[in-house]
C-alpha cells in the first residue's frame, strides 16, 4: 500500500486499499462503490444493507448480499412492507442474512416508509436531494474520507422524519457513498482517474 491509501493488485490496477484487500472487495470497489445507484428497489436495498451492516464488516454483507435478496424478496418495498412478526421470526432463524432483530425490524419499517414516500416523490428524489456538489473535489489520501459530512447529517434527518429507523449521520454517508452521491475514491485510484 502506497502513503496516499492505494493498493496495487496482483492485476496491476491501483486501487483503493480497502478494495484490494480481497476478491470480493474488488469486484464491489471496480463495479460498483461510488457509481450512481438510482430507483427506489435499488436505494431501499442499499440503506438495508448499509443498516445491517453497523457494527460489521461491509465483507459479511456483500458475501450475504445473496441471501439479503432471497430474504427480503429482492428489496421489494411492497412485499416487505407487509411482513408481520411471524416474518421477523422466520428471518431470524435465517442463518445466510444478519440475525439481529432491531435490524430486521427496521429493514421492515423502512419499507414502510419508501412506500408513504410515493406520495413526497419517493425515496429517489429524497435521496439524490442530498447530494453535495464538490466542484471536482477528491480526496487525495484514505485520511481525507469523512465519515460523516453535512450532507449526510441532514439526509439522516430527512429519512428519519420520513420514518426510517436504524439510520444516523454515519450509516447516511456510507450508503451516500455506495450509491454514488459522493465519490471518494483516493486519486490514485483507476476509479478515480477514469473519473477524470
Amino acid at each position: 500500500m502506497t502513503a496516499d491509501g492505494v493498493v496495487v493488485g496482483a492485476d496491476g490496477v491501483p486501487r483503493c486499499a480497502w478494495g484490494g484487500s480481497t476478491p470480493d472487495y474488488a469486484t464491489y470497489h471496480d463495479d460498483e462503490w461510488g457509481r450512481a445507484v438510482r430507483g427506489e428497489q435499488a436505494l431501499y436495498e442499499r440503506f438495508t444493507l448499509e443498516a445491517f451492516q453497523s457494527g460489521l464488516s461491509w465483507l459479511t454483507i456483500l458475501r450475504k448480499r445473496p441471501a439479503f435478496r432471497a430474504a427480503f424478496h429482492d428489496f421489494d418495498a411492497d412485499r416487505v412492507a407487509r411482513f408481520d412478526d411471524a416474518d421477523t421470526e422466520r428471518l431470524l432463524l435465517d442463518a445466510g442474512i444478519v440475525r439481529n432483530r432491531a435490524k430486521i425490524v427496521a429493514a421492515v419499517a423502512n419499507a414502510r416508509a419508501v412506500v408513504a414516500l410515493r406520495e413526497r416523490g419517493g425515496l429517489d428524489e429524497l435521496v439524490w436531494s442530498f447530494a453535495p456538489d464538490r466542484d471536482g473535489w477528491r480526496p487525495a489520501t484514505l485520511t481525507e474520507v469523512p465519515a460523516v459530512s453535512p450532507e449526510s447529517k441532514a439526509l439522516a434527518k430527512a429519512l428519519k422524519a420520513a420514518g426510517f429507523v436504524f439510520v444516523g449521520p454515519t450509516t447516511a454517508y456510507a450508503a451516500m457513498q455506495a450509491c454514488g452521491l459522493v465519490d471518494d475514491h483516493v486519486a490514485g485510484c483507476h476509479r478515480a482517474q477514469a473519473a477524470g
